[in-house]
């Protein structure tokens, strides 16, 4: 009886250990993805005027990628609708071409219809090379526009890459719990 006790006792303690980093996982997210999005918004203060008119947008803080002719990269942020944030998403990215190196970066996602957004938290959205970033810096958001309901924006962190390639990116959405 004593050994089913120790074990009820190690198996609660697991799942309350588990259910409270998964809480401060949560909120460790969300603190870099708000942190990512005021850099975003101080590289370029233009960037508040999507924000503020958009459906909703994906901040993803930190988004590695590395190439040696084949590159990839993979980053996980926080998506925001009307300014909550209502789920979490990965990305990855495949790339094919002249390439070499490795960088860091943030990206930032505007939706500009109800379409756009459903599409991504479907995780149906799909960016090609029809779909080109900006790099956010002051003044950069003035000749921005939507391009298949997005308006995508990245900010350098670190790393060096030399790239002439072609790729696409996607996206895999993940509800908050309710």
């Amino acid at each position: 009886m004593r050994l089913i006790q120790t074990w009820w006792t190690v198996i609660f303690v697991i799942a309350s250990t588990s259910a409270a980093h998964t809480v401060v996982a949560a909120e460790t997210d969300d603190k870099q993805a708000q942190d990512a999005l005021a850099m975003f918004l101080k590289a370029d203060p233009g960037l508040k005027k999507f924000q503020e008119e958009a459906v909703g947008y994906a901040v993803f803080p930190s988004v590695t990628k590395g190439a040696i002719g084949l590159g990839a990269a993979h980053g996980n942020g926080s998506v925001y609708e009307k300014g909550k944030r209502v789920g979490t998403a990965s990305l990855t990215q495949v790339t094919l071409g002249l390439a070499l190196g490795g960088q860091s970066y943030a990206e930032l996602i505007f939706f500009e219809t109800r379409e756009a957004l459903d599409s991504f938290k479907k995780s149906e959205l799909a960016f090609s090379a029809q779909v080109s970033a900006v790099a956010a810096a002051e003044g950069a958001s003035r000749n921005a526009k939507y391009q298949l309901g997005v308006a995508v924006f990245t900010l350098a962190r670190g790393g060096l890459m030399y790239e002439a390639s072609i790729g696409g990116q996607k996206f895999k959405f993940k509800p908050l719990a309710q």
